[in-house]
């Protein structure tokens, strides 16, 4: 069942989540390479995984049931699509590096922490967290959205306090970046995507991290960021996608220390590459009370089975570094993986998860993805097939490793 009582603050998630529709809505519609399908009527005949169903055969018939199959399909996707990350680091620290009460003309509390992977302190990343005074000061502590940005924290606002990153940024000349590094032009250059404003007026606290302080995103053969302190993976071990889910669940272990969050109501979002590393985050780490994920496409909410548009091939060959070796062997091959996409967004529940997308959204990202529910929390639930068939064969599940009754299903769509 969905945990309201958990995210019983959400009342007012109506506003504060259509501004990650806003990732969306600027998105640039890109060529898709040559030779790829594009035509619907010529996409293969698949059968899906089934979730209820363990690898030797049996179906799931319980809660404990699904608990043992859950893990199996967690497994089976840090197997052979984003590859295992490693534990919380023993030598994980945070050190507040800025903090000001009267942010943003008074209506924010503004808080920069550095968070170190290590304990020498050779790796970090910044998280820069937003929360709203008044708030803060009637209720003691706030719910939190967190989301990585492409460019740097320095971007989602025009806010001189804001620490000017100095990480590897992609080559982008509208952002401000030079030589690959930010600089003072690229500040606020996102933060039309960004309504930080509306979530601190509807009660909500923002946290944003750039994600090439985890993990550089090019194919440099993980000899920097987080990888540097683990070596090259294995076939079966963590790419950047897993990594920069990874540095979200060190970002909750902070929150999870900070007294003015309350850590059991933070959702986690992201757009494209960030949307599927939401995903992947919010069903490897159950702390997430909601996951939004827009744009994800291949790897993300789309099924890869249907091999429309942007494939597992042409994804691994255009971001060799972001899955697993293993996801390789895939590569027009999609109904050999043991698993699909479906069966991803299946882990989150019963906890909310959210895959909004605008209608210009390109065919080859949006076709084959499951999009689910209203802006009302408690229309919204797991993919339709998997919560109905859960409700149907064990209709009194009440924890978070099962769908009880009282679970709303929603059709899913593909337009």
């Amino acid at each position: 069942m969905i945990n309201w009582q958990r995210i019983s603050g959400w009342q007012a998630l109506r506003a504060p989540i259509a501004f990650t529709m806003l990732l969306t809505l600027n998105a640039t519609c890109f060529a898709q390479p040559k030779g790829f399908n594009y035509d619907e009527s010529k996409v293969p005949q698949y059968k899906l995984p089934d979730p209820l169903v363990f690898e030797d055969g049996r179906p799931v018939k319980t809660a404990d049931d699904w608990s043992a199959r859950r893990s199996e399909i967690l497994r089976q996707f840090e197997k052979y699509v984003y590859g295992k990350s490693p534990d919380k680091p023993a030598g994980l620290s945070f050190q507040t590096i800025e903090e000001s009460d009267e942010a943003l003309d008074g209506k924010a509390i503004r808080k920069q922490v550095r968070v170190f992977f290590d304990a020498e302190k050779t790796v970090s990343m910044d998280v820069l967290i937003y929360l709203p005074r008044e708030k803060v000061l009637q209720a003691g502590k706030v719910p939190l959205f967190v989301g990585l940005n492409f460019y740097g924290n320095h971007t989602v606002h025009s806010d001189p306090k804001i620490l000017l990153s100095d990480s590897w940024m992609r080559a982008n000349s509208e952002k401000g970046v030079v030589d690959n590094k930010a600089t003072d032009a690229s500040r606020g250059t996102s933060a039309s995507r960004w309504a930080i404003d509306a979530i601190l007026d509807r009660g909500y606290g923002l946290a944003t991290i750039y994600y090439g302080d985890i993990d550089p995103d090019f194919d440099d053969g993980f000899k920097n960021g987080v990888h540097a302190l683990y070596g090259q993976p294995e076939a079966d071990q963590w790419g950047s996608i897993s990594a920069w889910a990874w540095g979200l669940s060190r970002a909750m272990d902070y929150f999870e220390t900070d007294s003015r969050i309350n850590a059991d109501r933070v959702a986690v979002m992201g757009h494209s590459r960030l949307g599927k590393t939401s995903l992947w985050a919010g069903a490897s780490d159950p702390r997430f009370a909601i996951t939004i994920s827009n744009n994800s496409g291949c790897g993300g909410a789309a099924l890869s089975r249907r091999a429309f548009g942007e494939t597992v091939a042409r994804i691994n060959q255009s971001f060799p570094h972001w899955f697993c070796d293993h996801f390789v062997k895939y590569n027009n091959n999609e109904a050999a993986c043991p698993v699909d996409q479906h069966e991803l967004i299946a882990l989150i529940a019963p906890d909310l998860s959210i895959s909004p997308a605008p209608r210009r959204t390109p065919g080859p990202i949006l076709a084959g993805s499951f999009f689910r529910g209203s802006m009302r929390p408690r229309s919204i639930a797991c993919w339709e097939p998997t919560v109905s068939a859960v409700k149907r064969r064990c209709p009194k599940w009440t924890s978070r490793s099962c769908i009880p009754s009282g679970t709303t299903s929603v059709p899913v769509s593909t337009t």
